[in-house]
């Protein structure tokens, strides 16, 4: 894990140490590209210099060939999805009981609660996370966002069952009022069984979620991520094709009140952000009295304060 505790390169050294290839083979970094690696990866060493190697070794080998921002996206879920021996090893740190008591109220949106400074600053130094500028602790940059909730689906991904492709049009496009079929029987079938195995119960419906919609994109698209501490949801954007479809992620844990008023506030801010106009809120009911799966299972469909179309899951 000695790569882990490196100091990172700020903006300019990323920019120099790329400029280094440059000067040795007259292949060009554009300014995009450089911007672009030093936000992905907040200056990590073994980030940084990761995706240089895979453009320049695998993406890009003629040197004529100018580096853009597209081929540092394209090296970037190269890296996230093959998992090399430095994302690899993170896997083995989110087991460890220190590091979960963090990461696990992290990625679901929870307040932190008592953790020992001691471990907080564990954290910070293994690189996982970072104090952020506004304050407050965060995962330290972009790649790790992702890649951390994908390590973490990987048990339930492996633990699905085979599921027919119902959602895609003859076309191959996404049909989005499928997919929500798809997913309803899928979680009344398989939800619960699932929900036992995830190694973060905090998180275990987010996790089964997000393994459902790897399969869904299955290489044709993209699932991107929100957490922040405090804010108790997760935000998935799914982007397959010329579909976008925003979703908020909502647990709802005790008998207080029905948390949909302020998800739906919530989603509305994300969807602005998305620049879309309808999306999804799934609101898990792990509540000791909540009504068994059959009876709570269902939607609903909502406008929000802003107009937007909101189709609720209550699963």
């Amino acid at each position: 894990m000695r790569s882990l505790t490196l100091r990172n390169f700020n903006a300019a050294e990323v920019a120099e140490l790329y400029q280094q290839h440059t000067q040795d083979t007259g292949q060009v970094f554009t300014a995009e590209a450089i911007a672009l690696a030093f936000e992905l990866t907040q200056g990590q060493p073994w980030l940084v210099n990761a995706l240089a190697k895979e453009i320049v070794e695998e993406l890009v080998t003629d040197e004529s060939i100018a580096i853009t921002a597209e081929h540092i996206l394209t090296a970037k879920e190269i890296l996230i999805q093959r998992q090399d021996t430095h994302l690899d090893s993170l896997a083995e740190r989110l087991r460890e009981n220190r590091v979960k008591a963090i990461i696990e109220p992290m990625l679901a949106g929870l307040e932190l609660g008592n953790i020992p400074n001691d471990d907080i600053q564990f954290l910070i130094d293994l690189g996982l996370c970072k104090m952020d500028t506004q304050g407050g602790l965060a995962i330290a940059n972009p790649i790790y966002r992702e890649v951390l909730p994908r390590v973490l689906t990987v048990t339930p991904m492996a633990s699905l069952p085979q599921i027919a492709p119902s959602w895609l049009t003859a076309e191959g496009k996404l049909d989005t009022p499928k997919l929500l079929q798809a997913f309803l029987e899928f979680w009344l079938q398989h939800g619960e069984p699932l929900l036992k195995r995830a190694s973060y119960p905090e998180i275990a419906p987010h996790l089964v979620l997000m393994a459902f919609l790897h399969r869904v994109i299955n290489g044709g698209g993209t699932l991107e991520r929100e957490y922040a501490i405090g804010r108790d949801r997760m935000d998935l954007c799914l982007r397959y094709g010329d579909v976008t479809l925003g979703i908020e992620l909502k647990v709802w844990r005790t008998r207080k009140v029905d948390p949909i008023s302020k998800a739906l506030e919530q989603l509305d801010g994300y969807l602005a952000k998305l620049g879309q106009d309808q999306g999804w809120l799934v609101i898990f009911d792990r509540r000791d009295n909540a009504p068994e799966l059959e009876e709570r299972l269902k939607t609903e469909t909502h406008t929000s304060k802003m107009g937007r179309s909101i189709t609720v899951i209550r699963a």
